[in-house]
């Protein structure tokens, strides 16, 4: 006697006979899958330089700009980021694929003539009104407290260029903030060929 149980009844005993997916649903994962390797293809191709830290532009008024760095970021790393402005400054002098707006935009010799550059760990000193209030003057206090929270400085003009990590306190450098601050280079304005670093004179 067989007592073997007929394939459809197994069927229906148990989970049902898959059926192939339908046209439709294969098309759509189709374009799910198709949308998430466009979009890694577009960050891996526009992925931020990784031999410079992470930075943002905080504000600007006029040639001077405000740039936020994270919390974390070494002096080492501050340098770098100096020394791709000086790069840039001696190559093309145009900062604006570094997120910087023309400082100098009605002058016909070039969109960033003059440039001065701010480096903060702490985003309070990159706010606009901060930066505004600073490029005024107005308030002793602010000026010397954006000034002495500087992480990096650069500044370049026609035929000059100056780079240092630390507070820039203009006229009132010390035994206290030499500790902290240190002149990278200043001088004439680097040919590309230059080395990466030339001592301050």
């Amino acid at each position: 006697m067989n007592l073997q149980t007929p394939p459809s009844a197994a069927t229906s005993a148990g989970r049902p006979a898959k059926r192939p997916l339908d046209t439709v649903v294969k098309l759509a994962l189709g374009v799910l899958f198709s949308s998430f390797a466009l979009i890694w293809g577009g960050m891996f191709l526009s992925r931020p330089d990784r031999s410079i830290p992470p930075y943002s532009i905080g504000s600007q008024e006029g040639h001077i700009v405000a740039v936020h760095v994270p919390s974390w970021t070494s002096d080492t790393e501050i340098e770098t980021l100096i020394e791709r402005f000086r790069k840039v400054g001696a190559e093309s002098r145009n900062f604006g694929p570094m997120k910087i707006r023309p400082t100098t935009a009605d002058d016909p010799k070039g969109r960033y003539q003059r440039i001065a550059i701010y480096v903060f760990t702490d985003e309070g000193w990159t706010e606009p009104d901060m930066l505004h209030k600073y490029v005024t003057g107005d308030d002793a206090a602010v000026r010397d407290g954006f000034e002495g929270s500087v992480r990096g400085f650069y500044k370049l003009d026609e035929r000059e260029e100056e780079g240092r990590i630390g507070p820039v306190l203009r006229g009132k450098d010390s035994a206290a903030t030499a500790v902290y601050s240190r002149q990278l280079f200043k001088g004439p304005v680097a040919s590309p060929a230059a080395s990466p670093t030339t001592p301050a004179p």
